[in-house]
């Protein structure tokens, strides 16, 4: 190769690195989307219902879930490109709420027909995630 083309097409290792770079940064920028919009929605449902009842984590898992839902179920009729997955499921709705990707995981696990693995994996989230809440509060009040 000529000396003038030397540097000018970028190696195989230089484009799976742009490629990665592009997909953290897709995700990221969905994220953040998702996280201020849980903040807005958080906001609104003390505003409008008060603090006495997690209404608003309650509506934004919900309404996450049927997102993923629609959005996972469009795909795969409509076909969609791996950077519009990572930024709206991953992204958006990975920073909105986690309990989208929990929910469907649940799904994929029904859905090829491992029921005892999908209610072990929705009994263990639940329950370990909670315990691990409580531990992390106990660890702090006892170093306090």
């Amino acid at each position: 190769m000529p000396d003038a083309w030397a540097g000018a097409l970028p190696s195989r290792a230089e484009t799976v690195y742009q490629t990665a770079m592009t997909h953290f940064l897709l995700v990221a920028a969905g994220g953040g989307i998702g996280a201020a919009l849980r903040h807005l929605a958080n906001l609104a449902g003390l505003r409008l219902l008060g603090p006495g009842f997690p209404w608003s984590t309650l509506f934004v898992n919900i309404a996450g879930s049927l997102a993923m839902g629609l959005l996972v179920g469009w795909l795969a009729r409509r076909g969609g490109t791996p950077e519009l997955r990572l930024f709206l499921a991953t992204g958006v709705l990975g920073g909105f709420t986690t309990f989208s990707a929990f929910s469907l995981d649940f799904a994929a696990l029904w859905e090829r027909g491992a029921v005892a693995a999908a209610f072990g994996y929705a009994l263990s989230s639940v329950v370990l995630s909670v315990a691990a809440v409580f531990a992390g509060l106990w660890m702090m009040r006892a170093a306090a």
